[in-house]
């Protein structure tokens, strides 16, 4: 089950060079968080999660490995990109193949890099990058509905579903709003549907706002737009300055980042930070198997259940499911591992209706 985050943004405003820093830090620490780039432009790198290294140490695991997100340095947009302006057609091919946007914004000043608006706004840049995508779902959709319809007045049941759809997102889209605007309003069965349109305004957003090394620990007064912008829309932002993580991604060693990072006043890299963040703009969780060969982190979406976690590991183990062997986090942690969990109870017996919960320890029963 594979997740992956589009990194999206106008020309220079610092999105290769994050991509970059993102591959350099993974080829750095390949120990810990292995990256691998799948393409020139696509690759992916460990979530980082102090419970596993805590974990392993407790069951003193010989090999540590944590689940993975895929990034993709989308190609740049310029305006009229929904008419196939600049690398526009590539640009919207390859975002619909995407899980969630994480898009860019410049925040900082720099005379000797230019803008393609002349100005630094990084609102106005993302309304830019929003009015292209909504473009192209308008278009998309106006020739589905009405195809749609012509269906329906034939009876397809399944085009009158997807008619009750489409015509809220054509009206959302047309009133300037993204696709992801209604979902609040759908049903469980609409939502379903709503995800086939695979429409690219209805994916979920993450915005960067890329500062001058100097704003790196406070952000500034166009960052501060950007975090106004994300909270009205209900997401978030994350502060970064790309030229930093770029250096601290070639550092030779964990002290020399920590020591480097710490000079800035930073506590890690906002890499980390936009990893999680992106983690978490997906909707997924985390659970873990732990024993002596390795102690493994595996992602799942939010809600799922365990047959649906067995799966992720292996086909076998969600077709066969039996039962989950369960302890939460930190009962594992306070009773220091899988044996003393089981002597204080903590260890649960959990069947196929069981919610996984973040941070979740499991061993599957199943029979094939």
């Amino acid at each position: 089950m594979g997740f992956n985050c589009g990194i999206v943004g106008l020309p220079n405003v610092g999105k290769s060079t994050l991509f970059n820093a993102l591959t350099a830090t993974a080829a750095a620490q390949a120990a810990n968080y292995p990256f691998c780039t799948i393409e020139p432009n696509v690759g992916r790198v460990g979530v980082p999660d102090e419970r596993l290294d805590q974990l392993a140490a407790i069951a003193g695991s010989a090999k540590i490995i944590p689940t993975q997100l895929e990034f993709v340095d989308i190609a740049g947009l310029v305006r009229g990109a929904a008419r196939g302006e600049g690398l526009g057609n590539k640009f919207l091919a390859h975002i619909r193949e995407v899980d969630a946007i994480i898009h860019v914004l410049r925040c900082f000043e720099d005379g000797d890099i230019t803008h393609v608006e002349n100005s630094i706004d990084p609102v106005r840049d993302a309304e830019t990058v929003e009015t292209e995508l909504m473009l192209a779902d308008l278009d998309s959709l106006e020739k589905r509905l009405t195809a749609a319809q012509k269906k329906a007045k034939g009876g397809d049941v399944e085009a009158k579903e997807q008619i009750a759809v489409m015509e809220p997102a054509l009206a959302a889209l047309q009133a300037g709003k993204p696709a992801r605007s209604i979902l609040p309003t759908l049903d469980p069965e609409k939502q379903k549907i709503f995800k086939l349109l695979q429409l690219v305004t209805a994916k979920p957003v993450l915005y960067v706002a890329n500062v001058a090394e100097a704003d790196a620990a406070n952000g500034n007064a166009l960052s501060e737009k950007v975090a106004a912008k994300a909270k009205a829309e209900g997401t978030e932002s994350v502060v970064i300055a790309a030229a930093i993580e770029s250096e601290v991604a070639v550092l030779p060693s964990e002290a020399d980042k920590k020591e480097f990072l710490e000079a800035l006043g930073l506590v890690e890299p906002g890499l980390n930070r936009i990893i999680r963040a992106g983690y978490k703009r997906l909707n997924l969780l985390t659970f873990f198997t732990v024993g002596p060969k390795e102690a493994r982190a595996w992602t799942v979406r939010r809600g799922a259940a365990a047959p649906e976690a067995a799966g992720v590991i292996h086909t076998d183990f969600e077709r066969g499911f039996i039962k989950a062997e369960t302890i939460d986090y930190a009962s594992y942690v306070a009773c220091k591992g899988e044996a003393g969990a089981r002597e204080a109870g903590k260890l649960r017996q959990e069947g196929k209706e069981y919610v996984v919960q973040d941070g979740d320890i499991f061993h599957f029963k199943f029979n094939v």
